[in-house]
């Protein structure tokens, strides 16, 4: 069977999404020696094209140098595909060419566009961002109407799914993701802490900084942390660069002790999560939430929102608040920080929780999807 991959966002400088593709990749070319790869991918210099995969007749690059959620993408990439005449294409986002007809898969990560579409989520203006995202519902209800199966990445989801655009649960099939092993970078502990102006113990966040991030409510409840408990800690800000990180640093409540250290590479990032005191994580929407499991995997505590899918993703290895109340998000810090017994607890949960999601396992659930629907199209 011939396999197209939508591979436009692969890597970790795409956040999330672009792990995902990461790893699925990483995977089925681990374990799959049967089918047939297509990977579709933005540049020429994508590291795909270098892969070692490449050249043993079961992996072709194609590149497709076409910005996601275009017209473009509606039309050339649609063209681009058929080309190469698949039996199945997997789009990893919604992001799915209206016209596109052909025997496709689609993952769904999260209903973020229907629960939180709020223009301060973009730098359009109102008329703009209410186009774009009427355009955006459209795409995505074109994709999950025609795709033979719908990966979800958590079951949360797959009911959100079910319950915000009517899909059938028997459609959908949940995949989780799995947090990504990086080698940790030679240089010394003080070396990078120093790099980054962290001279303190201190607390980390990773992750993007869109408003459902709610880092806004973060920076109140550290403000409340250190004024009600004294402790003298930094909080560590990791993602890159955005219009909504710079509006944060300007933020009126920002404390002088939050530092936002940009885009990290992974072999730093490792490092970052090894030595942090604490890891928390206030979002108030998530489809997955990979950063906390990152977290785990290097020992760092993790306190964390108790919304959306994140209390079934980390079950009883994380110190839940509620995303809305700083106060209870602040005195959660102070929890996760000076209570040996809940941090021991915690450490020990969050050892027997990762053992619940490999690599693997994704890749060979993705890959009984492949095979099992592209020839049994599903009734609608």
């Amino acid at each position: 069977m011939k396999i197209g991959i939508d591979a436009r966002m692969y890597g970790p400088k795409q956040a999330g999404l672009g792990r995902y593709v990461q790893q699925l990749i990483t995977g089925l070319l681990e374990i799959d020696s049967e089918n047939e790869f297509v990977f579709f991918v933005r540049d020429v210099r994508d590291p795909l094209l270098t892969s070692p995969y490449k050249g043993e007749g079961k992996v072709s690059v194609v590149v497709a140098d076409i910005p996601w959620y275009g017209l473009a993408e509606q039309i050339k990439f649609k063209k681009i595909i058929q080309k190469e005449k698949l039996d199945l294409m997997h789009f990893p986002h919604w992001n799915v060419p209206l016209f596109y007809n052909d025997p496709f898969v689609v993952t769904i990560h999260d209903l973020i566009m229907y629960h939180y579409p709020r223009p301060e989520a973009t730098t359009l203006g109102p008329i703009k961002f209410w186009l774009k995202d009427r355009a955006h519902r459209i795409v995505l209800r074109h994709a999950v109407k025609k795709a033979k199966k719908i990966i979800v990445t958590s079951e949360f989801t797959r009911q959100d799914v079910h319950e915000t655009l009517g899909v059938e649960l028997e459609k959908m099939a949940v995949t989780y993701q799995a947090p990504v092993v990086r080698t940790q970078n030679t240089i010394n502990k003080t070396q990078l802490l120093n790099k980054f102006w962290i001279n303190k113990s201190y607390v980390l966040y990773v992750g993007n900084s869109y408003p459902h991030k709610n880092l806004d409510r973060l920076l109140k409840a550290w403000g409340i942390f250190e004024k009600k408990f004294g402790f003298d800690y930094q909080l560590v800000l990791a993602g890159k660069e955005s219009v909504f990180y710079t509006n944060l640093k300007s933020y009126v409540l920002c404390p002088k002790s939050a530092i936002f250290v940009g885009y990290v590479p992974d072999d730093e990032l490792a490092q970052l999560y090894s030595s942090a005191s604490l890891y928390v994580f206030p979002s108030l929407y998530e489809g997955f939430g990979l950063p906390p499991l990152e977290a785990q995997q290097y020992g760092a505590p993790v306190v964390s929102s108790s919304a959306s899918c994140l209390p079934e993703v980390l079950g009883e290895s994380a110190l839940y608040f509620d995303p809305e109340n700083v106060e209870q998000m602040a005195d959660a810090i102070h929890r996760g920080l000076t209570d040996e017994n809940i941090r021991f607890q915690l450490k020990q949960n969050a050892a027997e929780n990762l053992k619940r999601f490999s690599g693997e396992r994704m890749a060979r659930e993705t890959k009984n999807i492949y095979e099992n629907y592209v020839l049994r199209p599903f009734s609608s």
